[in-house]
């Protein structure tokens, strides 16, 4: 790109990780820019960017963090959270883990006098928009369909409607305004940070349940439905992930390691381990180290 040219927030990111998006529509003549990035793990420098930008966290290990003041933000993105980053500020990301994620650019021009404007003006990380990122998946899944007129104007349809969501100002709103199911999306992210936080811990699921206000079985369902695993599944997950990290940083025993996770022996650590890694925890420390 020449000095004459004007760069873009898609043209920043694309510089910054190398690449071009896998998916973009819209672009900065029509106000707003739609984009999917995927396959990226490292530590990345975000340049102030021209216009703010509306991140969906579609897919990927949720272990995404921002530097704060002094350090790694101590909340990490999960898929389901949204991002708001504002126009004129410089970022910095860290992604643990292949990622996925939409990003919405809108028109400066087009917030003024938009009852949301405050929102833009400063960074908010990993908050629950439950419409907003349900539009935003509806959006990318209709973009992958077959080629036809109705679909182009059901996706222009979707676009507007997630634009008038956002310039609305969706979290400006009263909690009894917004009327919600009977389970909390905020819940459910505090319960798999929790889990990420201390994947040692119980985690039962009657425990998890009562926290988010469900009966197990209904919470396994919900859960499921905004994580694609069982709550199970997402505990012995964070526990290997957290094992990985162990085995390769530290010199604790393969038994301690286990011990220290929680499982109930060595051995029943070793089965899940190679499972989930394709090798024993001894072969991974070597593979590591």
């Amino acid at each position: 790109m020449n000095s004459a040219e004007v760069w873009t927030n898609e043209a920043i990111i694309s510089d910054v990780l190398g690449r071009a998006a896998d998916l973009q529509i819209g672009s900065g003549k029509d106000g707003w820019g739609l984009s999917r990035w995927r396959q990226f793990v490292g530590s990345y420098d975000l340049p102030a960017l021209p216009d703010p930008i509306f991140v969906v966290h579609i897919a990927g290990k949720p272990k995404v963090r921002t530097w704060e003041r002094d350090g790694w933000s101590e909340t990490s993105s999960i898929p389901g959270c949204a991002t708001i980053v504002p126009a004129g500020r410089p970022t910095r990301w860290l992604v643990d883990g292949e990622l996925d994620v939409v990003t919405l650019t809108l028109s400066s021009k087009e917030l003024q006098g938009a009852p949301a404007r405050d929102q833009f003006q400063r960074m908010r990380f990993a908050f629950t928009d439950p419409l907003g990122v349900a539009l935003t998946r509806q959006v990318l899944g209709e973009l992958y369909a077959p080629q036809t007129d109705e679909r182009t104007v059901y996706v222009g349809a979707l676009v507007n409607a997630l634009k008038a969501h956002m310039l609305r100002g969706p979290m400006a709103a009263p909690g009894a305004a917004f009327p919600t199911s009977d389970f909390s999306a905020y819940r459910i992210h505090h319960i798999m940070n929790a889990i990420l936080s201390h994947p040692e811990a119980d985690h039962s699921l009657e425990a998890m349940a009562a926290d988010a206000g469900l009966t197990p079985s209904h919470f396994c369902r919900v859960f499921k439905k905004a994580t694609g695993i069982t709550p199970h599944q997402y505990v012995m997950k964070a526990r290997l992930d957290r094992a990985q990290e162990l085995l390769g940083s530290s010199d604790l025993s393969i038994a301690a390691v286990a011990e220290s996770l929680g499982f109930t022996s060595q051995s029943h650590f070793t089965r899940a381990f190679r499972q989930y890694a394709g090798q024993t925890p001894s072969g991974w420390r070597t593979t590591i180290q």
